[in-house]
């Protein structure tokens, strides 16, 4: 099973609309998606007044985990996050050992 690992910097003054913006497309993609897990995490402190946060997606049901559809989905979802995050999303595929 394939698992996205999506990482970006948020300004600190931004954190709270970012967290809001997250969650608000977070819960829409999971009602969309019967199965996915999304999940939004933060790295302990700051850097220049930058936090480094990163998204998780694994998806159960799906046989590759993650298709190249809900892939392009999540991405639109999250285009509303480019004026609030600092630079670009890095975007990640894992597989399980």
């Amino acid at each position: 099973m394939v698992e996205l690992f999506v990482y970006y910097r948020v300004a600190a003054e931004n954190a709270e609309a970012a967290r809001a913006e997250v969650q608000r497309f977070q819960a829409s993609l999971r009602e969309g998606h019967a199965g996915l897990s999304a999940r939004l995490l933060r790295r302990p402190g700051e850097a220049d007044g930058r936090q480094t946060w990163m998204e998780t997606y694994t998806n159960t049901p799906s046989p590759d985990g993650m298709s190249d559809t809900l892939r392009a989905e999540i991405e639109r979802a999250a285009h509303r996050l480019v004026p609030l995050i600092d630079g670009p999303r890095h975007i990640e595929v894992f597989l399980p050992l």
